[in-house]
């Protein structure tokens, strides 16, 4: 029998984490919006909290910098486990490189026991994630349409994942010609891994293959540009950078790209008579 971990005499807490989108507040699902209004407490990031300062209204504000995530995760734990209402901000889609991961990570390895908000009151703390538009998202709607067809999403960060992984996994997606989103391109310290790939994918793509590069999304400073594998190295790449490689089918239409989706090829003879 699993014993409850909660404060005694107290009914369980909730833990939402809650997904910001890209940037801007308007791009936030309402129903991420009421979670952070039910809150007693609001956890995250501090870039990403300031984003959402605006539909704060008197919450608690637990923010820490980068590389903290295990603290602000714990924390949010915690402070669920004493019956706090508390939110937790992931930028993008918490569950796609976001926080919905460790948290429940967290709470698999101190077993607790956690369920969503109808899973009544034989739980440590109700838990619940709420979805929102990823960087991906954000980046391939200002490019156009880049993933309409098979695409493949790789982080180039090895601070926890080892780069022998990380190339193999590009260089497998390249082979099975997938339009490749790319995470985390550079930083001040990570400073030659995006070269390293770009020269993996020219033994399999052209120099002439369209390339997406979107930076700060959907927030001030936005930068959108389409480019070429070839030329990608030529623009400002950071942290808050998204880029996305086309496939061999992937085309620049104007300032958009197009990845299609083979609607023209089963369908083109109805298009053209229209």
């Amino acid at each position: 029998m699993q014993i409850s971990q909660r404060d005694s005499g107290r009914g369980p807490g909730r833990l939402t984490v809650v997904s910001t989108g890209p940037g801007f507040p308007e791009y936030i699902a309402p129903q991420a919006r009421a979670a952070l209004n039910a809150a007693q407490v609001v956890a995250g990031y501090r870039t990403y909290v300031d984003l959402i300062r605006p539909l704060l209204q008197g919450q608690e504000v637990v923010a820490t910098g980068m590389k903290a995530e295990m603290e602000r995760c714990r924390a949010a734990v915690d402070l669920a486990l004493k019956g706090r209402r508390v939110a937790l901000v992931s930028g993008g889609d918490a569950g796609i490189y976001g926080m919905a991961g460790l948290v429940l990570e967290i709470c698999a390895a101190r077993r607790l026991k956690v369920g969503p908000p109808e899973a009544g009151n034989e739980v440590d703390f109700h838990l619940e994630v709420i979805p929102g538009i990823p960087a991906l998202a954000a980046a391939a709607a200002l490019l156009g349409a880049p993933l309409m067809h098979d695409f493949v999403a790789v982080s180039l960060s090895d601070l926890l994942t080892p780069w022998e992984t990380i190339t193999r996994r590009v260089e497998l997606a390249a082979q099975g010609d997938f339009v490749i989103v790319l995470y985390n391109p550079q930083s001040k310290r990570r400073n030659w891994q995006l070269a390293a790939v770009r020269d993996l994918l020219l033994k399999h793509f052209t120099p002439e293959t369209p390339v997406g590069v979107v930076r700060r999304a959907m927030r001030e400073g936005q930068e959108v540009v389409v480019t070429t594998l070839g030329k990608m190295l030529t623009h400002e790449v950071d942290m808050q950078t998204i880029i996305i490689v086309g496939n061999s089918q992937t085309y620049v239409y104007g300032p958009y790209m197009i990845t299609p989706r083979g609607y023209l090829g089963k369908y083109g003879s109805v298009i053209s008579n229209q």
